[in-house]
Formats: C-alpha cells, sequence, structure tokens
C-alpha cells in the first residue's frame, strides 16, 4: 500500500506518502526553489511515515502540464528514486490532481481546471466524477482564454491559478460555475489518491518509461530536437 508522491508543477512543492492508516505531505510555495527543497521534502514526508524509500510499492509524480523546467524536475527525481528502489512510477496529470482535490474537499462532481500557463494561455481540462472516480472528459489543452469551449450546463467548480491570472475566463464562466478556488495548485496529496486508483489497476511502468507532459507543441519539438543533437 505505501506509495510516495511528489510534485513541481507550478510554483508549488510537494512530496506525500500515502499508507494504509494516514497521509502525510509536506507542501511549500517556492518558486524557483524546487530542485533545492523536493529530495528534504521526500526525506521528510518518510520519516514521518516512519518508512524507507525501499518500502514504497511505487512512485507517483505530477507529469504536467506545468512549468516547463517542474515538470522535467519532477519526472527526473521520480525516475531517479525509482531506480535506485527498484520501483514503477505512475506518471499523474496535474490537472486531475487539481479536480481530485475539489472532490474531495468540496464534494464537486463536475470541475473546470485552468492552471495558469503564462504566456496569455492556460492549461485546461474538464473533468466529471464517475463511480467516485474524477474522470478527464476531453483532451488536456494549453489555450487562451477566448479559445475555451466552456460547457453549456451549470453547476461547475472552477479551480487551479488561470482562474485568476484571467479575470475574462472568469468573466465568461460566471453564469455556469457555482464556486472558484482560484489559488489552488497542484499538490502531491491529491496526485497519491489518483495514483492509488492507477496503482490498483496495474497502470504502473517502469521508470523509464515515465514522460513529462508539456502540451505546447514547440516546447516538445525544442525537446525533441536537443535530443537528436545529444545522439549525433
Amino acid at each position: 500500500m505505501p506509495l510516495l508522491a511528489l510534485d513541481t508543477s507550478s510554483d508549488a512543492c510537494s512530496a506525500s506518502v500515502l499508507t494504509d492508516t494516514a497521509c502525510f505531505t509536506e507542501f511549500e510555495l517556492t518558486p524557483r526553489a524546487h530542485t533545492q527543497l523536493i529530495l528534504p521534502m521526500v526525506e521528510s514526508v518518510l520519516k514521518q511515515a516512519n518508512l524507507e524509500l525501499a518500502q514504497m510499492d511505487a512512485i507517483a509524480f505530477g507529469r504536467g502540464p506545468g512549468a516547463f523546467t517542474g515538470v522535467r524536475i519532477a519526472t527526473g527525481v521520480a525516475q531517479g528514486l525509482a531506480l535506485a528502489a527498484n520501483k514503477l512510477v505512475l506518471p499523474i496529470s496535474s490537472l486531475a490532481a487539481l479536480a481530485q482535490q475539489a472532490y474531495q474537499q468540496l464534494d464537486a462532481q463536475k470541475i473546470l481546471v485552468a492552471l495558469d500557463a503564462r504566456m496569455g494561455e492556460v492549461y485546461w481540462g474538464v473533468f466529471q466524477v464517475v463511480a467516485g472516480q474524477v474522470q478527464l472528459q476531453a483532451e488536456e489543452q494549453v489555450l487562451t482564454p477566448n479559445a475555451i469551449e466552456l460547457p453549456k450546463d451549470v453547476g461547475w467548480v472552477a479551480v487551479g491559478s488561470g482562474w485568476s491570472a484571467y479575470p475574462e475566463l472568469a468573466e465568461r464562466a460566471a453564469g455556469l460555475v457555482t464556486a472558484t478556488c482560484a489559488d489552488w495548485l497542484p499538490s502531491a496529496e491529491f496526485i497519491l489518491q489518483l495514483a492509488w486508483q492507477d496503482y490498483q489497476a496495474g497502470r504502473a511502468i517502469p521508470a523509464e518509461q515515465a514522460q513529462p507532459i508539456y502540451l505546447r507543441n514547440k516546447i516538445a519539438q525544442t525537446t525533441q530536437e536537443r535530443l537528436a543533437l545529444k545522439t549525433r
């Protein structure tokens, strides 16, 4: 049962351990300090749980979308820990983690997630709770606020930093949304809940197969170009 999760996909940095009886979490809003904090956070939550890395069943991480550097850090740290301890990994959507938080804390059944992507865009995901599990209703996207196709029905909960970063999006959705949590950022605590579902479903993968999700084609292309240069 013990699972470890970590996330550095936004300005927040977090680590969490889930056991049969409790969840231990460290969460800090620390822009540009993720590389210094994430491993001490991992050590701290393991110590709080009175467990060792070798006792984890798997290691989960926020695979994005999110800040380019942050998503790379989370992927690299998770891979390094998993390879060192011979564990499988569970890549989890940072948008789904926010939707999971809305479900757990607000009992939200329909969630609109908008995470600030900078450059006038948001990472966007539409989620609904089906049979007690948060499910993505369409592809995750990176869009300008005005390009987002909002649902037609009402009763949605809006979460994520995109709602405060782009007030025009909140204005467009005003008639559809019943509650807004614009200060929420992805947390390892809620990544764990999704990771446990994936672990039970047999979706854990070898560490070397873990891939970050950027969504932006330009960034993805640049990454591929860099990899190609390294192999020449």
